[in-house]
């Protein structure tokens, strides 16, 4: 079989199974399976495919066919500009969480010297370590409560060269007393009852990184309730939404910090993705 032959069998069999991408996916599985650009797939298209490297790519579209997704199965998400390592027990980084970084990333290089950062459920550590790599002035600090994750985050970051401490524990709870200038996070806000009619590529990654509760505002209530005793005067606070969860994430950030600024800012989609609010310059 030619390199062109199982690309159109590749995408062929992954449209049946209603992949929303087949053409996409197919293409990045042979590029990570043959070691090729999507260029040299196009020049060397009539090239045969060895025997061992059709096991292979075999393999990883049955995995795809079944809905696994395809950062999974690669072992790696593009986020930032930057390659991050992933597997199951992390959240896929996404495009819509790079309204969060872009939010963020202003406010700490307005800050002169060098401002403290925590990024609370940190996964495999892009939002944070890519804030670290954006912005080196800035002292990071990345927090979850799953062992598993921050071994992620380890990688992640040995392989950015990034600087930053990772701490693991239940949200506030991993870094004690200290205080920040900047908090980001991205917890789980998927209403629990939600879950099981999610979409099948979703339910691969960890019911820990989803599920935000009945309401899918747990997260939000405890981090707001926490938020002040961990923010700086005039610190900043920057949380990423789901749909329809802005006003109400708003408005518990207004109940519990003092808020001299606070709104939303929308995803590329149009859609209400990150609150945040600024405090006070005094205690």
């Amino acid at each position: 079989m030619t390199i062109t032959e199982w690309l159109t069998h590749a995408r062929e069999r992954l449209a049946q199974t209603g992949c929303p991408d087949p053409d996409v996916d197919a293409r990045w599985i042979a590029e990570d399976a043959l070691g090729m650009t999507r260029q040299d797939m196009v020049f060397e298209g009539d090239r045969a495919i060895p025997r061992a490297q059709l096991y292979t790519l075999e393999s990883m579209l049955d995995r795809r066919a079944a809905g696994e997704p395809v950062q999974y199965i690669l072992g790696s998400a593009d986020f930032m500009g930057l390659r991050f390592r992933v597997d199951h027990g992390v959240l896929i980084p996404r495009q819509d969480t790079e309204t969060l970084v872009e939010a963020a990333l202003i406010e700490l290089r307005q800050r002169p010297g060098h401002p403290t950062l925590l990024d609370l459920c940190c996964g495999s550590g892009c939002v944070g370590l890519s804030l670290a790599s954006l912005a080196p002035h800035t002292h990071v600090t990345l927090a979850d409560i799953s062992p598993e994750a921050l071994e992620i985050a380890k990688a992640n970051q040995k392989a950015l060269e990034v600087r930053a401490e990772l701490k693991q524990g239940d949200l506030f709870n991993a870094v004690g007393r200290e205080r920040f200038d900047v908090i980001t996070a991205n917890p789980p806000y998927i209403p629990s009852g939600e879950l099981p009619a999610l979409q099948r590529e979703v339910r691969f990654e960890p019911a820990l990184a989803l599920d935000g509760g009945e309401d899918g505002l747990d997260f939000y209530r405890r981090i707001a309730e926490g938020a002040g005793d961990h923010l700086n005067p005039g610190g900043a606070i920057f949380l990423e939404v789901g749909i329809n969860e802005g006003p109400a994430v708003l408005a518990l950030l207004k109940e519990h910090l003092p808020c001299v600024q606070a709104g939303t800012l929308k995803d590329l989609c149009g859609v209400d993705r990150v609150v945040f609010a600024k405090t006070r310059n005094e205690e």
